[in-house]
């Protein structure tokens, strides 16, 4: 049976079967064997699987962070508030998909629709704009470096997180609000109950937010590689040592953005071009790995910095090895 997977999740447009209805008629006195029946449709779809167990990957892994920087006082400099917000972002993005998954099959309604469509829209907007907010915290603390550690910064910060967090719930608010393709199908977007309009501003909103935190780090590149350059001339070390490092920070940069755009470009781009009526197969196949970058982020952002590993190592054995808090930063650990 060469059907194409119907999409049950409740956010994606479901499409039409192709094949024509089962009919079985037979004839009295006909051979006693009897009619084949017709082969049944799988409950789940297995592209929901996925989702839901991405979103399981993405809780348990964030939670780690969420928890680590919670109960650690040492952990409340305005690097860490950003990081924190952003596990805390990708960690209800990730329950939003479990708790999706779980409506879907178990309690279709269109208020549950509604309520967990709004809680992936707002924590997937945080998540985008937490990284926006470190992306600026890196550059400040490289071009202000003298006055970065200032209450100053401390305030900027907070007020960062409650603009972006403001405006994600807000997002995420508009659906619930009247802002959907309930009443109205042929309104609808890639992911159901968003309307075509909802889904483009959400991608125009994401392709300007790319383009500040290319050229933010862009400027990053720029500090960095001046600042390994003095170094260099005032520890005497030889050209070699210079573009190793500067290496090394312009490819961390590199792998940073390089991983974000890989992860949401597809599904921004998709936004924009597709509606409800193409085959739901592509917005699976597009969604899936903007959700991967919420599993990476915590790898980039928390779990390669030296404080949040002597965290996790004070916590899981009760020690901080030698060679990571003897270790120095350098001009690439941006």
């Amino acid at each position: 049976m060469n059907e194409e997977l119907k999409a049950n999740l409740s956010w994606l447009p479901r499409e039409r079967a192709d094949g024509s209805p089962a009919e079985n008629v037979s004839a009295a006195g006909s051979s006693p064997v009897p009619a084949a029946e017709p082969e049944p449709e799988l409950l789940v779809n297995p592209w929901d699987i996925v989702l839901c167990t991405s979103g399981t990957l993405i809780s348990c892994e964030n939670a780690v962070v969420v928890l680590i920087i919670f109960h650690n006082p040492s952990l409340r400099a305005p690097m860490f508030l950003l990081i924190g917000s952003l596990a805390l972002a990708d960690l209800l993005a990730g329950l939003g998909l479990i708790v999706n998954f779980v409506f879907a099959y178990l309690l279709q309604s269109e208020a549950t629709k509604l309520l967990t469509i709004g809680l992936i829209v707002a924590s997937f907007s945080a998540s985008v704009g937490s990284l926006l907010a470190i992306t600026v915290d890196r550059y400040l603390s490289l071009y202000y470096a003298l006055t970065y550690n200032s209450e100053r910064t401390v305030t900027f910060t907070y007020v960062m997180l409650i603009l972006l967090w403001g405006a994600s719930i807000c997002i995420g608010l508009l659906p619930v609000m009247g802002w959907n393709c309930l009443r109205d199908e042929s309104t609808c977007s890639v992911i159901r109950p968003l309307t075509k309009n909802n889904a483009a501003v959400l991608s125009v909103s994401f392709l300007l937010m790319f383009a500040l935190m290319l050229q933010l780090y862009i400027q990053i590149c720029k500090i960095v590689m001046r600042h390994a350059h003095q170094i260099a001339l005032q520890h005497h070390f030889l050209a070699t040592s210079h573009y190793v490092t500067t290496r090394k920070g312009v490819s961390t940069l590199a792998i940073i953005l390089g991983t974000f755009a890989a992860c949401w470009m597809p599904f921004t781009l998709y936004s924009l071009i597709a509606d409800y009526t193409y085959p739901s197969i592509y917005t699976y196949a597009t969604l899936l790995p903007a959700t991967y970058n919420s599993i990476i982020n915590p790898v980039i952002y928390a779990f390669r910095n030296q404080e949040i590993q002597k965290a996790l190592w004070l916590v899981c054995c009760g020690c901080v090895p030698s060679n990571l808090s003897q270790r120095a930063r350098s001009p690439s650990d941006v």
